[in-house]
């Protein structure tokens, strides 16, 4: 339940059974309070911050209003919509505040954007949830019989965890004629049930007196607590110790050894025997955790340190002394020792960062906030007194703030992710004492990214080779960028530039994947038709505004073995390769027949000739030149030689897949004078037709001269143009003979290379390191190395 404090009491009156928020304001900063009872339902209402000083609600969810707090589950949370304070979980206020009079929470409440700080205060007030107890539900003591009217008994004192007006407010002790009771307030340690000898006593009269002594709170039905008391009266023991001094006080540093004698009280009983013998102990009225943190000697009267001793949980402690003599009925008497705590610097500071945001930008101004920082020394004096650094060179700095052991830390100069991305921070906090104690926080502060950086591509400009005849639609080559940003700002998309030009129509055949730079052919390329070209590709990323940059692509064209040979010679009337030569019958070995011409439209390997016999009706008589495709006789011809022999040539190329085709040749024999009149027949004819054969020989064979040598030119001026780390050796192929084919030779380190493709264009480069299309050749020096194309 909530109650806000009225000032015009008076008119309006209080709300009955709602919690009272009163607000604060101090000189040096505002500050908000209010109270909530203990023990209220998780959702309670404490009060409505933002109303009460006056912050725009609207704002309050943008700037991140929030409690700063370092417990894990706190008691308080803000609404960020309506800027009310509720309970988070039930609040028990002896576990928060444990017995202290006034209990009251300081909350920090943050908002960012700018950065405001405001303190709120909420007190929990106490109810009374909780019962009083003794420590012992029965308790036994013995007194001579002839203790005197008066005689003080110090009872041990009954605990009740609720403070205020619902702590134990008196005890009351059954009716009785031989005892009363009296209490006495020992302030911070409560209030001491004392039993008081009312009457003299006779032991043979009664032996035993049975007590009851009750404890009340403050409630309203109060709530009690009882414990029995069992008195023993005693024989004759008329002297009580007595003490030396008056007072006891002695100065005691904290965190003292276990063990150290703080001081030594001593007590003297004038009578004889056991009863004159004193032990020391500490009175019933010492708290328990007194008990914990020092011990006496029952023998010596020395008080001894038990256990930590914390300056700044206590700076001072009164302890009560009871000396008691070892008579039937001992005599006993207390004496109170003052204990007073010196501090020494034993805390470390302690270092406590709010961080506003999880990353700053690259472009961020010097002076931008970044985290802040607060510190606390528990120790007084110098021993508190704190500098706070920062141990790095860093392009951060540390600035007081307004209030004290508060730090900002803020930028000092401009940043850069793409060299630094993030900077881990080692704050350094130290205080005055001496020694001084110091600690270390670490934080990171990750740099965000902007776009700043365009996309670069690994290689400017591309050269690919793509063997002729390939799949459409599968990607041919790629390319590839990257960006020194982040994130969106560095994910990159490619595009072909398709700007209409004559030069770029190929590009309607290509296709990029945008994401991979995979560049897919859309058509089947043929190095017939078409042997080079270029075309440019462009790389954006994807930042706001987004940047981009270029890179040319070449792209050569390499044959591959797509046609087969075409028989130029012998060709019949009706287009079949097919042909009839007559020879005399008496010419010698070694004559030439005739000699088959084919020509093959690829280069290299591809469309180099070989001529071979398939069929022949005596193996005897004729012989074939697999290079030239010369007919031969082997033999002169007997009359027992058949007249008429037929040859089946067949003429195939070198590619991995060699491609073919056939010839067939008649060789009739004749006696020379048909021989001779047959001869002038075809001789016009023949003439024509092999006119005709040498005259495409002639253009085919200056044509791919041409080309050789222009490549040849081309890459001689390219090697003495650019300096690479191999040297080529450029070398004619020795076995070629008369074939229509392109290769080119050069050598790098142990491995000899052979370049099969199409001429050059002028600018053409061959990337040093890559053998893509390139046939890798048996070095005849050494072993074989692999091919590859």
């Amino acid at each position: 339940m909530e109650q806000r404090t009225c000032e015009m009491r008076r008119a309006r009156g209080c709300l009955l059974g709602c919690v009272v928020a009163v607000l604060l304001w101090s000189a040096a900063s505002a500050q908000i309070r209010y109270s909530i009872s203990e023990e209220v339902n998780e959702g309670t209402v404490v009060g409505n911050i933002a109303k009460d000083l006056g912050l725009d609600k609207s704002t309050l969810k943008d700037r991140k209003y929030r409690i700063v707090s370092s417990n894990a589950d706190p008691l308080f949370h803000v609404n960020q919509n309506d800027g009310v304070l509720y309970v988070s979980r039930k609040i028990d206020r002896e576990e928060v505040c444990a017995q202290s009079s006034t209990c009251l929470m300081n909350l920090k409440t943050v908002l960012e954007n700018p950065l405001e700080v405001h303190y709120v205060g909420v007190e929990v007030l106490d109810i009374n949830d909780h019962s009083p107890s003794f420590p012992e539900r029965e308790t036994t003591l013995d007194l001579s019989e002839s203790v005197l009217p008066g005689a003080r008994i110090p009872l041990k004192a009954s605990r009740d965890p609720d403070g205020g007006p619902f702590s134990i407010q008196q005890y009351q002790l059954s009716p009785n004629n031989n005892f009363r009771l009296e209490v006495k307030d020992k302030g911070e340690d409560g209030k001491i049930p004392i039993l008081i000898v009312h009457k003299s006593l006779d032991r043979e009269a009664a032996g035993i007196h049975t007590l009851v002594l009750t404890a009340l709170d403050g409630g309203k039905p109060p709530k009690t607590g009882t414990m029995n008391i069992i008195v023993r009266l005693l024989d004759v023991n008329d002297n009580a110790p007595v003490f030396s001094q008056d007072v006891y006080s002695v100065m005691l540093d904290e965190n003292a050894p276990i063990g150290k004698t703080v001081i030594q009280v001593n007590a003297t009983d004038l009578d004889e025997g056991p009863n004159g013998d004193v032990v020391y102990s500490f009175s019933n009225s010492v708290s328990h955790r007194l008990l914990n943190i020092f011990d006496i000697n029952a023998i010596t009267g020395e008080i001894i340190v038990k256990g930590l001793i914390n300056y700044e949980e206590k700076d001072k402690y009164e302890i009560e002394i009871q000396a008691s003599d070892k008579g039937m009925a001992p005599f006993e008497s207390q004496k109170s020792v003052i204990i007073k705590i010196v501090d020494v610097n034993d805390n470390a500071p302690e270092i406590e960062v709010t961080s506003f945001s999880n990353s700053i930008a690259e472009d961020s101004r010097p002076g931008t906030t970044v985290a802040l920082i607060s510190v606390n020394d528990l120790d007084s004096g110098l021993n508190g007194k704190v500098i706070c650094s920062i141990v790095e060179d860093v392009p951060f700095a540390l600035m007081p703030s307004s209030q004290d052991k508060m730090f900002s830390l803020v930028t000092k100069s401009p940043l850069d992710r793409e060299k630094q991305s993030q900077y881990v921070l080692t704050i350094t906090a130290k205080d005055a004492g001496q020694p001084p104690l110091s600690s270390e926080k670490t934080i990171n502060v990750v740099v965000s990214d902007v776009n700043d950086n365009s996309p670069e591509f690994s290689l400017s400009p591309y050269t690919f080779y793509i063997t002729e005849a390939n799949e459409p639609g599968t990607s041919v080559f790629s390319v590839k960028a990257f960006d020194r940003d982040e994130n969106d700002n560095a994910l990159i998309t490619y595009h072909i530039l398709r700007d209409g030009s004559e030069g770029n129509k190929l590009t309607s055949f290509l296709n990029i994947n945008s994401e991979t730079g995979d560049i897919l052919a859309l058509k089947s390329f043929d190095f017939e038709t078409l042997k080079t070209f270029q075309f440019q590709v462009v790389a954006t990323d994807s930042g706001t505004p987004s940047l981009s940059s270029n890179v040319t692509v070449h792209v050569f064209i390499l044959d591959q073995n797509d046609n087969a040979p075409v028989i130029l010679y012998p060709v019949s009337s009706n287009g079949s390769a097919e042909g009839v030569e007559e020879i005399p019958r008496n010419v010698n070995a070694g004559h030439l027949v005739t000699k088959v011409r084919a020509y093959d439209a690829d280069i290299g390997y591809n469309g180099w000739l070989l001529f071979s016999l398939q069929e022949v009706t005596a193996h005897s008589l004729f012989g074939l030149d697999r290079y030239t495709g010369q007919i031969r006789t082997l033999r002169s011809f007997t009359e027992t030689d058949e007249a008429e022999h037929k040859l089946l040539i067949l003429v195939k190329d070198n590619g991995n897949v060699s491609l073919s085709a056939t010839a067939t040749v008649v060789v009739k024999l004749v006696e020379p004078r048909e021989a001779f009149a047959a001869a002038d027949v075809k001789s016009a004819t023949k003439d024509d037709e092999e006119n005709n054969v040498t005259f495409y020989l002639m253009i085919t064979l200056g044509s791919v001269s041409t080309l050789f040598l222009i490549s040849i030119i081309v890459l001689i001026a390219m090697q003495c143009s650019k300096s690479t780390d191999y040297t080529s050796k450029y070398l004619q192929e020795t076995n070629y003979d008369g074939t229509l084919c392109h290769s080119i030779q050069y050598r790098s380190g142990d491995k000899r290379y052979m370049l099969v493709g199409p001429r050059m264009s002028i600018g053409s480069t061959i990337v040093p390191g890559s053998h893509a299309n390139t046939l890798v050749l048996p070095d005849r020096r050494g072993t074989s190395t692999e091919v590859r194309l």
